[in-house]
């Protein structure tokens, strides 16, 4: 199968070694070629700083592994406990599902400070971090696969007098399977990067450390050198998930012999649901600040942000500059979100088209994806300027590469039999393509639009605050640097708002989608 074999093409072959070679021949060229401009690094200073401090690199590299394999393990854990909890009582998946969006959405600006603050001197915020950056990229995949089965398969289960776990058992769990590699693919690079945005935050050793010494010296060829290692470890992390999933030989579903029944719903489950899962927010919200007694000054409760926001003194001059910068972030995360998109299942439709295409492909992808933000983002608003297409490139190029493995995941679960039928009408590649593999890839792509939304917003206001200068980014920077912290708190509270309504939007345009394509999907 085509989908196939565009995932078995990224396992970096042999084949590949002529056209590397070439591609570090001309990354010197351009880097000599372009010394004056301190933006590229080349491969031969690159390797001269490596061997020079192979040691410090070795030292780092281990510390930063570990709390990324910690926040991996601990990360994808909660990801598929929260899947199966959503599965099994269904009446919860929006208060789930809009927990874990608002807890995925905080501000790695905020974040980061307090939970150095919460857990002192030790590795805790690395560990959290990398948790945080995988366990959304983990339950959406998974959830995917859990529903990834005919009604009639349900059943045959209660014909059988048996109940929701031997369901589970027997027919989601085998069904999630290739979801959960896919899922752990994508997670596999973001864990490495969370535990380096950890370190960021006073940390005493690791990557990170290294990485914010060598941006503050201005020190080119170390922060390549950490580029290099960081990408070098993401990509071998995601070719070890893949192989293992090779190695379960996953096959793709039989063909969906009817699709579920809907269950009405009432006209006030939905706002219903929404009130509680706003209750709940704030309830943990104060209860968690109450529960490590957790000082007024800096953290801010929601009566709190609600006093400066519309009843306290001056509530009208912050409302106005809140919004003014947030109108300004809206506007450049809607057309990055939407070219990631487009660039990730384009690309994902592309190399299963051109499966070959992957050996080169992939590699510079998943560099794409692990190299630090806090590195990328300067440098990609250097070279393209601080107005929209440096902020939009920051974006597209955090959102793609997740889309782009969930949708390659989704094009290889095309039923067999749905291929064998357009196989035997001799059906050429782009008509398979359009009538089988797309509509089998829609549940994956919706589930990678709905990550992409909090990486969006991680990516616009991580550009803002470290190039652009503007934005709600740079506002909660700069409050934070001046302990306006009800600003910074009703800063947080706006992006976690503006990200469960396009959550919300999301949603409702992909159920009216795969009411038509992927009915099972819906069933709950």
């Amino acid at each position: 199968m085509s989908g196939a074999l565009a995932l078995r093409g990224a396992r970096l072959p042999g084949g590949g070694l002529i056209g590397s070679v070439l591609a570090v021949a001309v990354w010197e060229i351009v880097a000599r070629l372009t010394a004056q401009s301190f933006f590229i690094a080349a491969p031969s200073a690159i390797l001269l700083h490596m061997t020079e401090h192979a040691g410090l690199l070795w030292r780092a590299l281990g510390v930063t592994l570990w709390a990324a394999f910690r926040g991996f393990v601990w990360g994808n854990l909660a990801g598929v406990l929260m899947a199966l909890l959503v599965v099994l009582l269904p009446r919860g998946e929006r208060l789930i599902s809009t927990l874990a969006l608002l807890v995925f959405c905080l501000p790695l600006v905020a974040t980061g400070p307090i939970l150095r603050v919460l857990y002192g001197p030790g590795d805790g915020p690395q560990v959290t971090l990398a948790a945080l950056a995988v366990y959304y990229t983990t339950f959406l995949p998974v959830l995917v696969g859990l529903r990834a089965a005919p009604q009639g398969w349900f059943d045959l289960v209660r014909s059988y007098g048996r109940g929701r776990m031997v369901a589970l058992r027997e027919v989601r769990l085998p069904a999630a399977l290739p979801y959960l590699v896919a899922g752990l693919q994508i997670a596999a690079p973001a864990a490495f990067l969370g535990a380096m945005v950890g370190e960021f935050t006073g940390a005493e050793r690791g990557l990170g450390v290294l990485t914010v010494r060598a941006l503050r010296a201005l020190d080119l060829p170390a922060t390549w050198s950490i580029a290099v290692i960081t990408s070098a470890v993401s990509v071998l992390a995601f070719a070890a998930v893949g192989w293992a999933g090779r190695r379960l030989d996953l096959a793709p579903p039989q063909v969906l012999l009817a699709a579920p029944g809907q269950a009405r719903r009432s006209a006030w489950q939905g706002p219903g649901e929404a009130l509680l899962a706003l209750g709940v927010t704030l309830a943990l919200w104060k209860g968690t600040m109450e529960l490590f007694a957790l000082p007024r000054f800096f953290a801010k409760r929601p009566e709190d942000v609600w006093a400066y926001m519309v009843s306290g003194p001056g509530a009208e001059a912050h409302r106005a500059k809140l919004f003014a910068a947030m109108g300004e972030t809206l506007a450049f995360a809607a057309p990055g979100y939407l070219a990631g998109l487009a660039l990730g299942a384009g690309l994902a439709v592309a190399l299963t088209l051109a499966p070959r295409a992957a050996a080169f492909t992939m590699p510079v992808a998943i560099a794409l994806r692990s190299i630090p933000i806090v590195a990328t983002a300067p440098l990609i608003v250097w070279a393209l300027g601080r107005g929209a297409a440096g902020t939009i490139a920051v974006v597209a190029v955090m959102i793609f590469f997740p889309t782009l493995v969930a949708c390659l995941h989704g094009l290889a679960r095309t039923p067999r039999a749905v291929l064998d039928l357009f196989e035997v009408y001799a059906a050429g590649r782009w008509r398979r393509m359009l009538g089988a593999q797309l509509p089998a890839m829609l549940p994956a792509f919706f589930a990678s639009a709905r990550m992409a939304i909090p990486a969006a917003i991680l990516a616009v206001t991580t550009a803002e605050w470290l190039a652009t200068g503007r934005g709600v980014g740079a506002l909660m920077a700069t409050v934070a640097s001046t302990s306006d912290y009800g600003m910074l708190w009703s800063a947080i509270a706006l992006i976690g708002l503006a990200a469960v309504l396009a959550h919300g939007a999301v949603v409702a345009l992909e159920r009216v989608v795969l009411a038509r394509t992927n009915a099972e999907q819906l069933a709950r």
